[in-house]
């Protein structure tokens, strides 16, 4: 792990970039204490809908839409 002072960091935030994008963990200090971790953003994987593709997966009850004996006396 590699701690840099604030001035540092900014004087050399695209080496350190670099750095963290390789594996390497720098934690940026203020005043003795860690302050801020440099890590790389991880690419989400996004993946196209596919209509119907729930099919025979999903199971609703016969009686899904029928009121509940709870509000029975309300209706």
């Amino acid at each position: 792990m590699l701690q840099i002072s604030v001035t540092e960091a900014s004087e050399k935030l695209a080496q350190f970039i670099d750095a963290a994008l390789t594996g390497e963990e720098i934690v940026i200090i203020k005043d003795n204490l860690p302050v801020v971790k440099l890590t790389p953003v991880t690419q989400s994987v996004k993946r196209n809908r596919q209509p119907g593709s729930a099919e025979g997966s999903v199971w609703m009850s016969d009686d899904f839409d029928e009121p509940l004996e709870e509000f029975k006396e309300y209706m």
